[in-house]
């Protein structure tokens, strides 16, 4: 039983996909809490677990939401060696019709507290559980970086506090959630991530 359950692991690490199209249909609440609880499993710094959930389901909040976002990118500037993915959010947000969360039925957003050493990742790790756990239930997710990114921003973080988030917390990243509407493909071929033996 041990070595099947280390293979379906296994299997879910490398067959897990970033998906960006989505059903409308909102995920069954029991496969949801599933996927939190994984997330709550997750480890951190000296077993603080102080990484805060929003889930939002409500679509008229991930409207405002998306809305919100997509202002306040286009208002930021874009600069020589800019992450690509960021310049990538603020040139689609001029354009307009700009969805940071792939029109997902529900945005997983991970936040922690301002100052804590581990903060990032601790959330990453919550974020990676709650992935594997969507993809051992054939549920799509997709890692969003964008409210991290705009974490400092004053309108977007007084909305997240409207949300619940505490003032005393960063952003420190999300997750779009939803069943698959398209088929995923393959694995991509792993072409980084070098591996140096020192034995």
């Amino acid at each position: 039983m041990d070595g099947i359950l280390r293979n379906e692991v296994i299997s879910n690490i490398i067959n897990r996909r970033s998906v960006r199209k989505y059903k409308t249909e909102q995920i069954k609440e029991e496969e949801l809490d599933l996927i939190l609880m994984a997330g709550q499993h997750a480890p951190s710094g000296g077993n603080n677990q102080t990484t805060h959930l929003l889930v939002i389901q409500n679509q008229e909040i991930l409207k405002e939401l998306r809305a919100l976002v997509e202002k306040e990118f286009a208002q930021m500037e874009v600069y020589e060696g800019m992450y690509k993915s960021l310049k990538g959010s603020i040139l689609a947000s001029r354009k307009g019709g700009y969805d940071f969360c792939y029109g997902a039925p529900a945005l997983i957003v991970t936040a922690n507290k301002k100052g804590y050493g581990n903060a990032l990742p601790d959330c990453a790790c919550v974020l990676e559980n709650m992935m594997l756990a969507a993809e051992s239930l054939d549920i799509g997710s997709c890692w969003i970086n964008q409210l991290r990114w705009l974490d400092e921003n004053q309108a977007i973080h007084t909305y997240l506090e409207k949300l619940g988030l505490a003032g005393d917390e960063t952003v420190c990243g999300g997750l779009s959630i939803g069943y698959k509407a398209d088929k995923v493909k393959e694995p991509l071929k792993r072409t980084g991530n070098p591996v140096t033996y020192i034995r």
